[in-house]
């Protein structure tokens, strides 16, 4: 038991030895006295094996968001959060475990297969009143604890009961049971001796399944003893406010699959009632300071309430899809779990990565939370539009975000129309919502105005859709939400005070024109990076709010760290318009950051060397080998192999093109740099910093400055929700100050004369 972590952490093992009296790793690796399996030992070699583990964990993963032990595992959270020194924490588990060694003539049994209220059933029937639940490790796996004789005659019961397993402990006493009273009563002592501190991260108390309340510290770790331990309720608490990963410190994976078990299974408490555990607000995150005075303006009903209603969420906020899986599973997950909208990014993934991506997220939000996937437009590659479109319907995806569209496809319309149909009421109900994000006026027209006749009609005679999927088509647009999209990828930069007012101005007469019984909803997104941002954008009349670079630089999002370090530190400067590798020939430019990368100046650069020459050999000798040495690190005709290599299975046309265009083929060869260098940054490869491509805006400079000197300043403290709650919250803040100072400005202004 810890055998290599020993050396390692030979420092803390001094202090350890010298807090004891003997050799820990004596004890641990050898145990010459066959003392190991007593309590009184157990319990120190258990904590300082964990406290190693802990200690290499943070080493190689970093500190978590939460920290939760099971039983004596408690101590070693604490530890984690800094609550208690590593010499503290010892020492009361060393007068713990002596003293809970102490009571004897107890035993405990774990119990599987029973749900609590029939294992309290049992208990209650069986006459054994002199036992409790011990631990509530799963909804249907608990631990009873109590006098051996009771637990020897509650086994009749609970194997008639249909118990599947019941399995006696070897323990020396009935811990977390009300039998264990003597020794509270005196750990009691050793705890107002201890000096405890504010935990810097919050531990999740085995007794209450909540957060350390920092007053109370003592009080909860001498009720742990006679309490039960809720690892049920733990595990829930921490899904409810997001957590998706959990990693067990330690060897083996039983918490793990005790985590696993809870995800899956119902809870069916001792009172009969299912009852999920409802998140209460935890202070993970320090927001800016706000005023003292309470708002009047209520985050949670800014922006459109009917399309909080429509996606099921707390605040018109959404988390937009970024490429590449950015906008991760993990991120789609965590937003759920919280109650709020989140696209995972699909662009540039195969369909086969994607549909991994949505049976998670499927997996993971069960209870109809609200999420989507994003549909990225590819004129160059329709069928991989088609395949994503199949794969949506085929798994349920009920919400999609559809981006860099330019004209309504038929792979739209058809998800569109998929299981649209007349309820009791008489009112169309489409199953599959469409959120566009657009700058073009005549783009949003498209996506506000019913499908396109002559794609319904294709449709239905090739038998794809029905003919009352066809009839129904023009009673609906083909987008219930349209976003604009101001200053950010694959837009004309244009400004939120020009675009909003005019896109709703579109909105209004599409709607006069067609009479959707629904009102269609205009949000806004890019430049979203502050609560005066968001503020902005609902007081120009958005219906909801978009935000997509400040997610990137989150514990959630799927790049590097190495990224995540760069875009913590960059500021509203830091950026720069350099060639979209997707759309390269055609100019399309989009925002990436500039501070301490090359690839902005080397993307131009190709660019006009495409736009000024016909073929790569048209180029000086000196600038193509800059171009193969600096900036590819290999040969044009090993880059171009690799084309091949990827187009032969794919697109052999755009080889046969390239063969007999040599502008084609520089174009592909170009192109490639752009696909490589977003890996590099996606992977975050070292010695290659230089040619990171990295797709941002200066929204993540303005957040930067604005959480500058508080807890969300280290992207590590960064979760894709807690920056949507300050954001909102803030903002709700920021309007009621300024309505607040708007009635003053006018109740001080004096009378005028008629």
């Amino acid at each position: 038991m810890g055998a290599d972590l020993f050396e390692r952490f030979a420092d803390v093992v001094a202090v350890a030895d010298a807090v004891l009296g003997y050799s820990i790793r004596q004890l641990c690796v050898n145990d010459p006295q066959g003392v190991l399996s007593e309590t009184q030992f157990t319990q120190p070699a258990l904590f300082v094996v964990n406290a190693l583990t802990c200690l290499h964990t943070v080493e190689t993963r970093g500190r978590p968001a939460f920290v939760a032990g099971h039983s004596l595992g408690e101590y070693n959270a604490l530890l984690a959060a800094e609550a208690i020194d590593f010499e503290t924490g010892l020492r009361l588990v060393q007068k713990r475990g002596e003293l809970m060694g102490k009571v004897k003539g107890g035993g405990m049994a774990a119990v599987v297969g029973l749900a609590e209220r029939d294992v309290a059933r049992v208990l209650s029937d069986s006459g054994c009143h002199g036992v409790d639940i011990a631990n509530r490790n799963a909804p249907s796996q608990f631990v009873i604890s109590g006098p051996v004789d009771e637990i020897r005659t509650a086994r009749a019961a609970f194997e008639s009961a249909g118990a599947k397993l019941f399995i006696p402990l070897r323990v020396s006493a009935p811990f977390h049971s009300r039998h264990m009273a003597e020794a509270q009563s005196e750990f009691m002592r050793a705890l107002d001796a201890a000096r405890f501190a504010p935990p810097t991260i919050p531990v999740i108390s085995n007794v209450e399944a909540k957060p350390y309340p920092e007053s109370r510290i003592r009080d909860v770790l001498s009720r742990q003893i006679t309490s039960p331990v809720c690892w049920t309720e733990t595990i829930q608490y921490l899904t409810a406010v997001g957590e998706t990963d959990f990693v067990e410190v330690g060897p083996g994976r039983v918490l793990t699959g005790l985590v696993e078990k809870i995800r899956r299974e119902p809870v069916v408490h001792a009172n009969g009632a299912r009852q999920p555990v409802s998140p209460a607000p935890v202070a993970v995150v320090v927001p800016p300071p706000v005023q003292a005075r309470r708002s009047a303006v209520a985050a949670e009903r800014l922006g459109s309430a009917a399309f909080r209603k429509h996606y099921g969420v707390r605040y018109a906020y959404v988390a937009g899809a970024m490429y590449q899986g950015i906008a991760s599973r993990q991120l789609v997950v965590r937003m759920g779990r919280a109650g709020l909208l989140a696209f995972l990014g699909t662009g540039g993934m195969p369909v086969e990565a994607i549909a991994a991506d949505v049976r998670f997220i499927r997996s993971a939000l069960p209870r109809g939370e609200p999420w989507g996937a994003n549909l990225l437009a590819n004129l160059a590659l329709p069928k991989l539009e088609e395949d994503t479109v199949d794969l949506f319907l085929q798994e349920g995806v009920r919400h999609v975000e559809a981006a860099a569209f330019l004209m309504i496809t038929p792979a739209l319309v058809r998800y569109r129309l998929r299981g649209i149909h007349v309820d009791e009421n008489g009112q169309v109900i489409a199953a599959n919502s469409i959120l566009a994000k657009t700058s073009r006026p005549e783009v949003a027209e498209a996506f506000m105005s019913p499908p396109p006749d002559q794609i319904v009609e294709k449709l239905l005679e090739s038998g794809v859709i029905t003919r009352q999927e066809a009839e129904l088509a023009p009673r609906i647009p083909m987008a219930g939400d349209v976003c604009v999209e101001c200053d950010a990828s694959h837009t004309d930069q244009g400004t939120p005070f020009v675009l909003l007012p005019a896109m709703r101005l579109l909105r209004d007469r599409i709607m006069a024109r067609h009479g959707f019984p629904v009102r269609i909803r205009i949000g806004m997104g890019g430049g979203i990076g502050s609560p005066e941002a968001v503020a902005a954008a609902l007081i120009l009349g958005a219906d909801f709010i978009l935000t997509g670079s400040i997610n990137q630089c989150t514990v959630e999002a799927g790049t590097s760290d190495a990224v995540k370090d760069m875009l913590q530190d960059m500021d509203v400067q830091h950026t720069e318009y350099a060639p979209a590798g997707d759309m390269f020939e055609l100019g399309v430019r989009v925002p990436v950051l500039r501070r301490g990368v090359l690839f902005p100046a080397r993307a131009n650069k190709l660019y006009d060397l495409y736009r000024n020459h016909d073929a790569i050999d048209a180029i000086d000798e000196a600038t193509r080998r800059q171009i193969q040495e600096k900036y590819f690190h290999k040969t044009f005709e090993d880059v171009w192999q690799e084309i091949c290599d990827h187009y032969r299975s794919t697109k052999p046309d755009e080889i046969e093109k390239a063969e007999r265009n040599p502008k084609h083929r520089m174009g592909l060869i170009f192109r490639w740099y752009f696909l490589h260098t977003m890996r590099l940054a996606l992977e975050g490869r070292a010695g290659s910093t230089v040619d990171y491509q990295i797709r941002t805006s200066p929204a993540l400079g303005a957040f930067n400055r604005w959480v500058k000197g508080t807890d969300l300043e280290p992207w590590r403290n960064r979760h894709v929700d807690a920056i949507a709650e300050t954001l909102m919250q803030e903002t709700a803040r920021i309007l009621d100050s300024r309505i607040h100072d708007l009635q003053e400005s006018w109740a001080a202004e004096p009378a005028r004369e008629s």
